[in-house]
Formats: structure tokens, sequence, C-alpha cells
């Protein structure tokens, strides 16, 4: 399996200390490929130090990020100072993917000029201007941290699973097999609101999946195929053969639909037809997919 990538992104501001972002590459680095993870990093030479302050060198990285569009799952925005806003907005607008905010903290006894770092406030700044901009991102505990933490260990292993899911999601089918049950008003949602967000709703009525169990037979090796599957992973040893057969219908229909329609994930209307004309309560079928 290919490893997630991240873009890395250092932030800047002019009169901060420069060696602190050349450490902080350093360190990046090594938290993300000891995580586990892979990574691309512009070149130290593309514009001072390899950070971005203005808006130039935002564009010179949005120009870089785009260069290597399809390589990366996710961005990390290090900020190892207080860096400047209005690079990183003009950096990340479009990045496309989840972007990580990670700040550094201040260290006791290094308060000066030569180590003072007050990323603490700049990550609050730059989370407004993003947020202001309507560009999604990620924060996630503590506010600072140390990329060869624990603690950052720990958040680089949530964010991959956030680039994962947003990943996924984009270009995504979901099946609905029946119509929302009125007493449930509870999951009730908008298909155009999905869609806008590249997911798409393919709906089936109930009555086409009773229908198309109808049609199968005892016999059919669908149907042994998916009882073996269910039986190998749960116990029916109580469930009449009868309703055990028409679970297994149930499952082959699903499975078709899923395949017909390249389904990602599907809701199935469960109350109560299922129970009234089926008389099979298809939880279990809906655990196996899971």
């Amino acid at each position: 399996m290919k490893k997630q990538t991240f873009a890395l992104y250092f932030g800047n501001r002019g009169f901060m200390p420069e060696t602190l972002i050349a450490g902080a590459r350093t360190d990046m680095v090594q938290a993300v490929t000891n995580a586990g993870f892979d990574y691309l990093m512009m070149d130290d030479q593309a514009t001072r130090y390899g950070a971005v302050e203005t808006r130039d060198e935002g564009l010179i990285y949005a120009q870089w990020l785009r260069a290597h569009e399809g390589e990366y799952d996710g961005v990390i925005l290090c900020m190892p100072i207080f860096v400047d806003e209005n690079g990183a907005i003009a950096a990340l607008q479009e990045a496309g993917t989840p972007i990580l905010m990670q700040a550094y903290p201040d260290e006791i006894g290094k308060m000066d000029f030569r180590y003072r770092r007050d990323a603490y406030c700049g990550k609050f700044s730059v989370t407004d201007v993003f947020y202001q901009y309507r560009v999604p991102f990620t924060v996630l505990k503590p506010h600072v941290v140390h990329p060869l933490s624990e603690a950052f260990a720990q958040n680089l292993s949530e964010f991959a699973a956030v680039c994962r899911v947003v990943k996924g999601m984009k270009k995504f089918n979901l099946g609905c097999i029946g119509a929302r049950t009125t007493a449930f008003k509870t999951v009730r949602f908008d298909e155009l609101t999905l869609q806008r967000y590249g997911i798409n709703v393919e709906s089936f009525d109930l009555s086409e999946l009773i229908y198309k169990v109808g049609q199968l037979a005892d016999s059919d090796t669908a149907v042994a195929e998916k009882a073996a599957t269910l039986k190998n992973y749960s116990d029916f040893s109580q469930m009449p053969t009868k309703n055990m057969l028409t679970l297994a219908k149930i499952g082959v229909v699903i499975d078709w639909y899923i395949g017909e329609y390249h389904l990602d994930a599907l809701a199935l209307r469960c109350w109560n037809e299922m129970e009234t004309i089926l008389r099979v309560c298809p939880c279990v079928l809906l655990s196996e997919l899971n």
C-alpha cells in the first residue's frame, strides 16, 4: 500500500530568527517519516529559507503545490514562529486537501530574541484568517506541540485518518434503499447539498428489493454462497431455515445494488416492512458489510 504523503509548509516572519525555520524543516521531516508517512517539501532555495512570508512567496508555494497535485493527501502548515498569515492564505487557499495547523511551543529560558517563537499567538491569527476565507483546516490538541513529541505523533495519526476520509468522500456514491420511515425524522438529509460536496445519492424503492428477493430461488448459487458467508460471520443456529434463506436473498440483492451502481456506502429502510413482509431483521447484513 502506498504511504500517505503530506506536503510540508513552513511559515516565516521577517524579524523572527531564521534558525528556527531550519530546525523546523529537520524536525518535521523526522516526525513524519518516524510516523510511517511520506512527505513533499519545497526546496529551501525556492524562497527565503524555504519558508513563506509574503504573498509573492505564497504564490510560489501555491505553484509548487499545483505541480505536485495528486501526489499529496494533506498539508501540514508548520508554524515554528509567529508566521505571516497573508503568505499562508495565498499559498494554501486552493490546496484542495485537509490542512493541519501545527505550532511550536516556546521554551522556558529561551524567550529572548534569538529563540522566541510566539507561535502560540500566531496560530490564533492564522486560523482566524483561514476561517474568514472559508478555507477548511484541522486543529488538534494541544494548541502548541513539538513535532518530535508523542503528542504530535498522535496528531499525525489522527490527521492521516482525516485525510483518508476526505479523499474517500470525493466522488462518493451513497445508496438509499427505501424511503425514510415517517417515525424517524432525525435521519432527513439534503441530496443537493451532498452533491455540492461530491457525494452522489442513488435511491431505490424498497418494493423493488422485495420483488428481486421474490425472484431468487432457495437453490440459487449466489443465495447458498451468501448464506454460508453469513453463517461464518454470526450464529444462526436458532434461526429457521426459511428466514435464513430470505436474509441471504436480501444480502444477494444488496450486493447486486452495490456492484451495479458502484456504491461506497448504503442506507437501508429496515423498519418495519422487512419484519412484517419478509419476516426478518436485516441488521446483520449491514453489520457484515461494515
